[in-house]
């Protein structure tokens, strides 16, 4: 996203990045040991585009989330290794991965994560806090105009809808204007209409703002906003779709699913 609205000194020519912004190399993923072993990924490989949306869906148990995890840094493959924004993961120390995950990575939850004694502002600045830096006042007024949060900043959670607590949680991904955001389930917790709303604030982000977004989800409305759409069953990519409607998802669900 910062590649996307960086603008260079007067005079000076800067080559826009290219190439992938995540990499997955082989990745397998083993949970517990003998005949009760279950492997979660088994072997996955792919590129994630920049500036695009990319939609992971499959059934229960597919491994979607794991993949997300791991390509977040939040887990380690058994085998395999990610490259993220030209960093190999596997070859860095814990503090080395929470600086790298402070500069690249957002992340937006199904249930929010929002600390209830926070506002809403302090919630969205919680990660430049963190790191003991400050917004651009321009660029963080805009974002909160963008999340439609201008009168509610002073709210804390509680104040707050589901639809508006989520639209908190995806500024605080947005502001520190990181490399990739992962978005797990961002509507399972949602109604239909603010889903739609939240659906639309995500694909606004890819569209104006570059954001690469990668997104776990299980609803077709949502894969269908997603320039790129990956199934996986057992552990495996077994399809890869482009944009497409959500008649086409549905479809491609079923199709896995047996139904």
């Amino acid at each position: 996203m910062s590649e996307a609205i960086a603008v260079p000194a007067e005079g000076a020519v800067e080559a826009a990045p290219t190439g992938p912004v995540v990499e997955a190399h082989e990745l397998s993923r083993r949970y517990g040991e003998g005949d009760t072993a279950v492997e979660a990924l088994r072997g996955v490989g792919l590129e994630v585009a920049r500036g695009k949306l990319t939609a992971v869906m499959g059934p229960s148990g597919s491994g979607k989330s794991t993949l997300m995890h791991i390509l977040a840094a939040l887990d380690v493959p058994t085998s395999g290794y990610v490259v993220l924004a030209g960093t190999r993961l596997g070859e860095l120390s814990d503090t080395e991965i929470t600086k790298l995950r402070r500069k690249h990575i957002g992340f937006v939850f199904q249930f929010f994560n929002l600390l209830p004694m926070l506002t809403a502002e302090e919630n969205i600045l919680l990660p430049l806090t963190i790191a003991g830096e400050k917004p651009d006042k321009d660029w963080f007024e805009g974002l909160l105009k963008t999340v439609g949060l201008q009168d509610r900043r002073d709210h804390r959670p509680a104040e707050l809808s589901g639809g508006q607590q989520q639209r908190v949680a995806i500024a605080r991904a947005l502001v520190s204007q990181p490399t990739v955001v992962f978005a797990d389930e961002p509507t399972g917790n949602l109604d239909s209409k603010t889903s739609g709303e939240i659906l639309e604030l995500m694909r606004h982000s890819v569209d104006s703002y570059g954001q690469t977004t990668m997104m776990v989800t299980h609803d077709p409305r949502a894969a269908a906003i997603a320039d790129r759409i990956l199934f996986l069953a057992d552990g495996l990519i077994v399809r890869d779709l482009p944009r497409s409607e959500s008649s086409a998802v549905i479809a491609a669900m079923d199709e896995l699913t047996g139904d």
